[in-house]
Parts: C-alpha cells; structure tokens; sequence
C-alpha cells in the first residue's frame, strides 16, 4: 500500500517527535528513553510510536534527515563564488557531523533483509557525492592538486572528526589539510 499524505497534525507532531529525538540524542545518546523524546516532543506515547514504532526507525530518522542535510549543503555550496572555500565549508560540516553524530548509524541495528547495509550505502554515497562534487569543481578551478581524491579527503576528514578533542583543534587540523592539498598561493 502506498503511504498517504499525511495530516498536518500528523505531521507536525512527526516534526516534533524528530526534533525531540534530535536533541535528546545529542544530549544523551541514542539509548535515552524514548519517554523523554515523547515528553520533549510534547506527544503522548502512542503519538510517538505511531510515527516511530521501534527505536530503530527513530534513529534512522533521526540520522537519515543529518545525511540528508549535508547532501542539501553540498548542493547548495556549488554555487559559491570560491570553489576551495565552499568545499573546506562542506568538509568542516561533514567533520561536525562525524564528531556529533557517529553513535548514531552505528546504533541501528541490522535486519534480515540487510537494511541496515544499504542504508549505509545509500548515506556514503551522499556524502561521497557532495563532497566529490565540491572537489572536482575546486580542482577545475585550479584551486586544488588535482590529484587529490575524494577518498583519500574524506578519510582524513572522517579522522579529524574522530580524533579532534575540540572545535579549535578540528580548525587547526583542517586548516593543516588545506595547506597539504592547496595548489599556488591560495
């Protein structure tokens, strides 16, 4: 069966659940009772779990809407008049995220239909396409050795965002990354 549009309270209150499991995940982590998501949300349980009926689903969510987000930022930063700058603005975004936000995919987990693997799939490559977009458009520009791949990039941003202690230190070691795969004077 196809889903229905749904109602405008349904999906507000489905806004207000996401937002909530957000937030308490970012406070407390993906285990915090799902009771204070509903109270934050201010939704009744049953509300809740119409829209979320496991965990899992909420987590998912919760993730999904960040991939999403970054893929949207990726999209929108190909406009920027400086080609290296739109891509180091992505890249200190996507190494928030991976600081913020790697408990998350990590607490979903699998089916036996393997959902959880394609939804990884589906989240790397729209990450890997942003972030390749916003490279190939620097290294035209002739802002970036054009040798540098997009893998390599981000597996150095993966590790910044893993192993920075603090926000001062993921821009100094971003900052190093840029000097390593900047070309001329820029």
């Amino acid at each position: 069966m196809a889903d229905r549009p749904r109602r405008a309270d349904a999906r507000r209150n489905y806004e207000l659940v996401l937002a909530a499991a957000r937030e308490v995940f970012d406070e407390v982590g993906v285990s915090a009772p799902l009771d204070e998501i509903a109270r934050r949300a201010g939704v009744g349980n049953a509300t809740m779990y119409r829209h979320f009926p496991t965990r899992r689903d909420m987590v998912i969510a919760v993730y999904a809407e960040e991939v999403t987000a970054l893929g949207e930022l990726g999209r929108t930063l190909l406009d920027d008049p400086s080609p290296a700058d739109a891509l180091f603005t992505w890249l200190r975004a996507f190494i928030a995220h991976v600081s913020t936000k790697s408990q998350l995919p990590l607490a979903i987990p699998d089916d036996d239909a393997g959902q959880r693997s394609a939804l990884y799939r589906e989240w790397h490559e729209t990450m890997h396409t942003a972030a390749a977009d916003l490279l190939h458009r620097a290294q035209l520009a002739g802002s970036l050795n054009a040798d540098l791949d997009v893998a390599d990039l981000l597996a150095a941003a993966n590790g910044i965002g893993r192993a920075a202690a603090d926000a001062p230190q993921i821009d100094r070691l971003l900052a190093i990354v840029r000097a390593g795969v900047t070309r001329g004077t820029e």
